[in-house]
């Protein structure tokens, strides 16, 4: 038994005996709905009174590395992919997509000075073509862009010739915001590039700290165009706790952002509650808990009129992990923490995806000169979170108990309330008795369902597939179910790790 998990009575125990299995690799096959087992009904009220402010167009968008940007998007200007733009549209429908550009690679990427020679830790040049194909990925799919700038270079030079590259092929009609570096408060101690002995290297000495980080920040905006920035786009929180200063050294920042993984796949103890495992993943640490630590944060920049925008997030740090992170359970801890992150005011999110890592979105392929693309779990969870929280929709206050149902309501401008009820438990049903304000009208029930927690693929949403591939990025209208009320109350059974979108 995991001792990291806080063990409830009853329904909780039982979910962590069974994840403990899981994270054993003893539960892999499906469970059948026969061997189910029943739970008590867990019992809950959606209330009228709103629970958040209204949903912004384009919270949700996408995070993109410079070196892997070709693999999504083709090097063809006149030839974009088109699933990569579907997919990506599905993402902010009828709304203009804001996609980050940076990561890593923004530290190791530099647009070539003649004559100069890159510092060592620079390895990836950027070229008049990568600019061009950049603009037209931005064009085909109607985005804005926030492009990472180097930092952990050290030459300001460099970041001001990316920064009058971008603004020369790309534009400011499709340029957002430039980020200065990527997570420095790890500079000191993180690896930036490893030598051919094998030695590795930090951007920065020991010392570095964020008294050094504002006195770069300074030399480096002194020599950047007049363009917007946004940042510090920090790994960890305690350099937020520096905001004032941080506002203060460029006083047109409106937005202020920074990073959230909820485990990692680097290096850690089996029994730290950081490890990369299905218990840790699915425990309210690593989503209630991710979204209360930004929290302060959020409303310190509320307060000084700033946004605060998660432009990188995902599961498992360190390109995620086997087993975890490309599994269905992901796409249920991506569907939770969307709204968690929403219900404490985060006003945007990127959620990050890298070819070849275990957490990446969609992989790629463009065999024969057609594209297509398969989609993993995470994905389906954004979709129906987008589908669930649609702009100027907003959170409605529900009571409900501890366990692992978690249920999530909205109700949009069109008046329509949108219940969102995710069963985490790997073993057993669940039943939801849910009482809802006006209820007694046709409702229908959206699932989401994959054969068990640790599937890789057959995902379902709408009782609809992207399949092993598409060709398209679109899913075919959804096969829903109609549900009535009796007396205000809707009765829902949730089969084992599934989640499933009311619409009333």
């Amino acid at each position: 038994m995991c001792d990291d998990l806080i063990v409830q009575r009853g329904r909780r125990s039982r979910l962590l005996v069974a994840l403990a299995l899981i994270g054993s690799a003893l539960l892999v096959a499906p469970v059948a709905a026969s061997a189910q087992t029943s739970e008590p009904p867990v019992v809950a009220t959606v209330s009228g009174t709103p629970a958040s402010q209204p949903m912004p167009p384009g919270f949700l968008g996408v995070s993109l590395e410079y070196n892997a940007l070709h693999i999504y998007t083709g090097r063809d200007p006149k030839h974009v992919d088109p699933v990569l733009i579907q997919l990506l549209r599905n993402l902010a429908p009828g709304q203009t997509p804001v996609v980050r550009i940076g990561g890593n690679s923004a530290d190791f990427s530099w647009f070539p000075i003649k004559g100069t020679l890159p510092p060592v830790g620079v390895r990836y040049a950027l070229t008049n073509g990568w600019v061009r194909m950049t603009r037209a990925f931005a064009a085909a799919l109607g985005a804005r862009l926030i492009m990472g700038v180097n930092l952990a270079g050290g030459r300001p030079a460099i970041a001001a010739a990316e920064a009058r590259a971008f603004l020369r092929g790309i534009g400011t009609r499709y340029l957002q915001a430039l980020e200065l570096g990527n997570e420095p408060d790890l500079y000191n101690f993180a690896v930036w590039y490893t030598d051919r002995r094998g030695h590795s290297f930090t951007a920065r000495p020991p010392t570095y700290d964020f008294d050094s980080y504002l006195s770069d920040f300074a030399r480096w905006r002194s020599v950047l165009p007049p363009v917007p920035l946004i940042g510090p786009a920090l790994a960890t929180l305690t350099w937020l706790g520096n905001m004032d200063q941080i506002l203060a050294a460029d006083p047109g920042t409106k937005v202020v952002t920074a990073h959230r993984y909820a485990l990692r796949a680097c290096p850690t103890p089996p029994t730290s509650p950081l490890f990369a495992s299905v218990p840790n993943l699915l425990a309210d640490r690593s989503s209630a808990g991710l979204a209360q630590g930004v929290a302060p944060y959020v409303q310190m920049a509320h307060t000084r009129g700033v946004q605060f925008r998660l432009d990188e997030l995902n599961s498992v740090a360190c390109s995620g992990k086997a087993g975890v992170s490309d599994t269905f359970a992901s796409g249920l801890w991506m569907l939770d923490t969307l709204f968690n992150m929403a219900s404490v005011g985060v006003d945007a999110i990127n959620v990050h995806s890298l070819p070849g890592s275990k957490y990446e979105l969609f992989t790629i392929s463009h065999p024969h000169d057609r594209w297509q693309a398969f989609v993993h779990p995470d994905y389906y969870g954004m979709l129906m979170f987008e589908q669930a929280f649609p702009p100027g929709a907003q959170l409605m206050q529900v009571a409900q108990p501890d366990g692992p149902v978690k249920i999530w309501a909205t109700r949009g401008t069109d008046g329509r309330q949108r219940i969102v009820i995710i069963n985490e438990d790997p073993a057993s049903a669940q039943t939801v008795q849910l009482s809802v304000p006006g209820a007694g009208g046709a409702a229908s029930l959206d699932w989401l369902k994959a054969p068990n927690l640790l599937a890789t693929s057959d995902v379902t949403l709408g009782n609809q597939s992207f399949g092993d591939e598409t060709r398209s990025g679109l899913l075919r209208p959804a096969r829903v179910d109609p549900i009535t009320a009796t007396a205000g109350t809707y009765s829902v059974e949730l089969p084992a790790t599934s989640a499933v979108l009311l619409t009333q």
